[in-house]
């Protein structure tokens, strides 16, 4: 066992009062409450944070609000605000190891895979954004004006920052989400109150932080800890916000999405999945296993996009399970501190019971448990699990689980692959693995999903939207369509 030390400013970030950033103050909740955080993986509580009110969420929407209308922040060039991102990206390189152990301490995620992979991309993104700030185009266009026949005009179209954004992130990614959202939103101007998951809002307090380091102006940029039930509720239906962008459960954005509707805020959603990972019959079976089980097993399984999916043609099946079983069973669960360690815990108590009563399910329905099917503690454990035997339409291919747990099925031919992996209420990833690129080149228009990989999966990169058809969510995070739905077009017609 090889445990990582934390860092000094690690520990003290955890000790510190419980406060939360309101325009240029660091605030208890109005009514004094708070809430506690648990390590994941041993159960114990971490730490507290403020449990924020109704009250405390209005007084960050008009800190954000006064921010956006009245403040230098509004009169701030693109290279201003190009040059500010650059500087949060490199507090954030200069911070990388304690925003990782914080990563680590409140979510359950390795530390080490936290800082190659959440922390640095979320760094990336931010540094991807900057260089937007400098190329928000807008156009001239030359009209007819058809009932103005004699006159001349001038005409063009703005593209302007949509105002103050509402951002509700989940408990998976939640640095990295939260630049997602942050990173677009500063670079087009906007101003924003973010409300991480309850259970994992401290990269999010960290960040704040940082952002008050690179000298943002007080109100840009503002977290209030609390409750879904209150403060994201709160933050929802408060009508000086102009963008609501929620990242988490389909059950919760259609709601918000409602919500959004009745007041015609703007809105993207990136929610949920049970993406499939389909191996055909030309692709190298150990290359097709070894990425099934990354792409099921990252994270924990906590992975909107995790190829949950398995549809194997049935050449290769047996192979592949019982190569994905032999890794599965290889893997050693424990504290993402010990830097030997393959997988961590599950976020809490809550969610390892939901994923354990899929399995039970399986189990009761007949399905056979391939490896794993276990959960264990202190902490919220449960082993890497691959399931057989189990009918298309059962509960365990058509709903998302969230967690170390993959359903494998063969298939016959391409169109049964195809019908297979479209036969899902979600669309927001999938990976074919095959050397055929005929046949990869045929069957990637006719997934409906908002990501296609090819030999890998979830490979993000900041230049490539992402998100998803269906009930996997309405507009996209990353790459320029981000900037797009930060932003509004105005149309300005002059007579000249």
């Amino acid at each position: 066992m090889a445990i990582a030390t934390l860092l000094p400013a690690t520990t003290a970030f955890i000790q510190r009062a419980p406060r939360m950033l309101i325009g240029a103050e660091w605030v208890e909740a109005a009514d004094g409450q708070t809430m506690p955080l648990r390590n994941p993986a041993t159960g114990e509580q971490l730490c507290v944070v403020p449990r924020a009110t109704v009250d405390d969420v209005d007084r960050a929407v008009l800190a954000a609000r006064q921010a956006f209308d009245d403040s230098p922040w509004s009169r701030t060039r693109p290279r201003e605000r190009q040059n500010l991102l650059w500087k949060l990206a490199d507090l954030m390189q200069r911070d990388a190891e304690l925003l990782a152990q914080l990563e680590c301490l409140n979510n359950g995620k390795s530390a080490a895979v936290a800082q190659v992979m959440d922390v640095q991309l979320a760094i990336d993104f931010l540094r991807y954004m900057a260089g937007w700030a400098t190329k928000i185009e807008g156009s001239s266009v030359e009209v007819s004006v058809p009932l103005m026949p004699d006159q001349q005009f001038h005409s063009f179209i703005r593209r302007e920052a949509v105002g103050v954004v509402g951002a509700i992130v989940a408990w998976n990614f939640p640095l990295l989400l939260a630049c997602w959202k942050l990173g677009p939103a500063l670079a087009t101007g906007c101003t924003v109150v973010l409300k991480p998951a309850d259970e994992t809002p401290l990269t999010a307090l960290k960040l704040a932080e940082l952002v008050q380091e690179a000298g943002y102006p007080d109100g840009v940029f503002n977290v209030i800890t609390g409750t879904g039930i209150t403060a994201g509720a709160a933050l929802t239906h408060n009508p000086l916000v102009d963008k609501l962008t929620f990242t988490g459960s389909t059950a919760v954005g259609k709601e918000i999405g409602k919500i959004a509707m009745d007041s015609m805020t703007r809105v993207t959603l990136e929610l949920g999945g049970k993406s499939p990972t389909i191996v055909m019959a030309d692709a190298d079976p150990g290359s097709a296993a070894a990425g099934a089980a990354s792409a099921i097993f990252f994270n924990q399984g906590q992975v909107c996009c995790a190829g949950s999916r398995l549809y194997v043609q049935r050449k290769h099946f047996d192979k592949v399970v019982a190569d994905i079983a032999g890794i599965a069973n290889a893997m050693k669960l424990g504290s993402g501190l010990d830097t030997s360690v393959d997988m961590g815990p599950l976020i809490s108590a809550r969610q390892q019971e939901r994923v354990w009563r899929y399995i039970e399910m399986g189990r009761e329905s007949g399905a056979t448990i391939a490896c794993g099917g276990e959960q264990f503690g202190p902490g919220y454990f449960v082993k890497p699990t691959v399931i057989v035997d189990v009918d298309q339409q059962h509960s365990l291919v058509q709903e998302e689980i969230f967690g170390p747990v993959l359903v494998a099925i063969p298939f016959d031919d391409e169109a049964d692959a195809l019908r297979m992996a479209n036969d899902s209420p979600y669309g927001l990833g999938a990976s074919i693995w095959s050397n055929d690129l005929a046949a990869v080149h045929r069957m990637i228009p006719r997934i409906k999903s908002g990501s296609v990989w090819v030999n890998c999966h979830s490979a993000l990169d900041p230049a490539l939207p992402f998100g998803g058809y269906k009930m996997s969510g309405v507009g996209r995070e990353m790459g320029y369509a981000a900037i797009e739905h930060y932003t509004e077009l105005k149309s300005v017609l002059i007579k000249l």
